[in-house]
């Protein structure tokens, strides 16, 4: 007999009351997803993380006694750490680079479908990253309006890859999804699947929200992507 599959665990953290409630409604009518917490405070997200051991964060990034950035600092460097979506207003916020290196596997808006914010959860839970595409967008702009030096012409991190890799590298950082890699480049999904991952161990990146930030800081991808 097949055991159950086990329920992805979910902490809620946001400062508005609804959107919490809101939220957990969704949430617990999913069969594959549970809330074990609620959190007001950035400060009790990170305490909930480390008692209640959830497999994903929902972190607002606007909340009192501790940011949300700090707060997805603090919980993604404990031991076997949740991983984190941050859930936020867009037009609100200017630290989506921030709340990324910060560790967040996911930056989605508020204004997103419910179900594709389930969506979001699920793909973060099954070690994978999402950006929305307007944060993508909002990434770019931020790195545009930075000033030329801000990247390095050269990044000693990208030294160990092959043309092909800095060549898929360049295209992940400009937000195509691995089927749009595989069809500019004339390859295979599973190819490009393969140098996703070895991209992934030889640049040391947590997933694939740190190649997009990588390709960024090094300059790699520029304002003009």
């Amino acid at each position: 007999m097949t055991p159950p599959v086990r329920a992805v665990r979910v902490l809620l953290a946001d400062d508005q009351p609804l959107v919490r409630a809101a939220l957990e409604m969704v949430i617990t009518e999913a069969p594959d997803l549970e809330v074990v917490g609620e959190a007001a405070t950035g400060a009790e997200a990170v305490r909930l993380a480390g008692e209640l051991r959830p497999d994903v964060v929902v972190m607002d990034l606007r909340m009192p006694v501790l940011d949300g950035i700090e707060a997805t600092r603090r919980v993604t460097a404990a031991p076997e750490a949740a991983r984190v979506v941050v859930l936020t207003t867009f037009d609100e916020d200017e630290n989506v680079h921030a709340a990324l290196r910060a560790g967040a596997s996911g930056f989605l808006v508020k204004d997103m479908a419910l179900d594709d914010i389930l969506g979001a959860i699920r793909v973060v839970a099954a070690g994978d990253a999402l950006i929305a595409p307007s944060v993508t967008r909002r990434l770019i702009a931020e790195f545009a309006a930075r000033p030329a030096t801000a990247a390095p012409p050269a990044d000693r991190r990208l030294t160990g890859i092959t043309d092909r890799e800095r060549e898929i590298l360049t295209l992940v950082g400009r937000g195509l999804s691995n089927t749009e890699i595989a069809a500019e480049l004339v390859l295979s999904t599973a190819t490009v699947k393969t140098y996703m991952s070895r991209l992934l161990t030889k640049l040391a990146a947590r997933d694939r929200v740190h190649l997009v930030i990588l390709a960024y800081e090094s300059g790699l991808v520029g304002a003009r992507g």
